[in-house]
């Protein structure tokens, strides 16, 4: 059987599947509930120095797509509104009673060494295991000089996570903002402040939708909304793309990460593993689903890699980090071409009307005087899109046909700038 027990900055839990730090992790109750359910760690919602936060009433914006009620979820909601010794009592409580799953506290204060050396104490004092340090929410606390208004400047994550490390004993995770050009330089600063490791992504700047009766953003608040928090399913594949570019970066690489960002099944943990995240967390999925979805993921995830003969996680983490470059490494000479199972085909023609109209003409629609798509292998590029768009497994395969040469760009003779031998 897998082991999926995981040692991250020296924090250890049953698995690899940590709750994000959000509503579901904003009191004792629901964390012994998500503890009872199997989640291997938490990271406790953003605490913040007293008085607490006021938030608004209507936090939550969704968009929906096929059928999906939250293909994409916005919020619009600040850190704890609790009282921080309220807060520090559940977290010292719960740590006592689960004392084998992780409990990460995360962390918001003002931007000045002052605040951040009043606050650790505190936390350090209720037997948390680490501090989670929010540069990333991007709304509210950011117009306030907090969250993502320092998470965009690298100097500010390097300061600050310099006095995190000076004042504190506890492993210093930087949670990152994606709203930013290139996720690489706040990696880095926070390497250079010391930190133990970073999280991301955390929510991408956004408005979901318009009420077009009210005219407004959604949510709205009294008549008026703002920008707010994007997170769920659509944004993955952007939290995939950022966690690679930090693991491949030779300034950063080895910076153990825990990855975060549309995690909703074991498979999407496992993508995340492969590209070097030592954990996940997750945070839409358990709302929309509730905790008990980690019971598929923990099992899924286990079964899978008794599949592969994977017996820990490290087994598999961080593989497929070499097969991530930059375009112009791409073999130019690889081809492969799109192949129609006639026997699977149910003659929705939905492979012709997406090539005709927007690709390369490559599908025919008729064969002898009857409905039949078959590919033209002398105009199909082998671009992947009638694969897509099939609605039936399998029906549409992509069959190599190149003869195994090699060749990108770097020294291809149509490249101004090629290398030359």
């Amino acid at each position: 059987m897998a082991d999926l027990r995981t040692n991250f900055v020296g924090v250890s839990s049953p698995n690899p599947f940590w709750l994000a730090s959000a509503p579901p992790t904003d009191k004792a109750y629901n964390v012994i509930r998500a503890f009872e359910a199997g989640w291997g760690g938490v990271v406790w919602k953003t605490l913040g120095l007293d008085p607490p936060v006021v938030n608004v009433s209507s936090r939550y914006g969704a968009v929906q797509w096929n059928g999906q009620r939250i293909a994409g979820l916005n919020n619009i909601e600040l850190i704890s509104d609790r009282p921080l010794k309220i807060n520090l009592d559940e977290i010292r409580q719960v740590k006592r009673e689960w004392p084998d799953r992780a409990m990460v506290v995360s962390l918001m204060v003002p931007c000045d060494e002052a605040s951040w050396r009043s606050i650790l104490p505190m936390v350090e004092d209720t037997g948390a295991d680490a501090v989670e340090l929010n540069f990333g929410c991007p709304h509210g606390m950011s117009e306030r000089g907090m969250g993502a208004a320092v998470g965009q400047v690298p100097e500010y994550i390097q300061m600050v996570a310099a006095w995190v490390k000076q004042y504190s004993k506890l492993p210093c995770i930087v949670k990152l903002t994606p709203n930013i050009t290139d996720i690489r330089w706040p990696a880095r600063a926070a390497k250079k402040g010391g930190t133990d490791a970073v999280s991301l992504i955390n929510t991408i700047n956004s408005i979901t939708t318009i009420d077009l009766d009210l005219m407004a953003p959604t949510p709205t608040v009294d008549g008026k909304g703002t920008h707010g928090g994007y997170c769920g399913p659509a944004v993955r594949p952007i939290a995939l793309n950022m966690v690679a570019e930090i693991a491949r970066d030779p300034e950063t690489r080895g910076l153990p990460i825990s990855a975060i960002g549309g995690i909703g099944t074991w498979r999407d943990a496992a993508e995340f593993i492969a590209l070097g995240a030592g954990n996940v967390q997750v945070c839409t999925a358990a709302m929309h689903y509730g905790f008990r979805i980690v019971e598929d993921m923990i099992s899924g995830l286990s079964n899978w890699m008794d599949s592969k003969g994977y017996r820990t996680i490290e087994d598999f983490r961080g593989r497929a980090i070499r097969n991530v470059t930059d375009w112009k490494f791409l073999n130019l000479k690889y081809d492969i071409k799109a192949l129609i199972n006639q026997d699977l085909c149910i003659q929705c023609g939905l492979c012709h009307i997406a090539c005709e109209d927007t690709a390369h003409q490559a599908i025919s629609r008729e064969k002898d005087g009857q409905r039949h798509f078959e590919v033209d292998n002398d105009e199909c590029v082998g671009c992947n899109l009638c694969m897509h768009v099939c609605p039936v497994d399998d029906c549409i395969t992509m069959q190599r046909v190149d003869d195994g040469s090699f060749q990108n760009w770097t020294t291809h003779p149509n490249n101004p700038m090629a290398e030359k031998a």
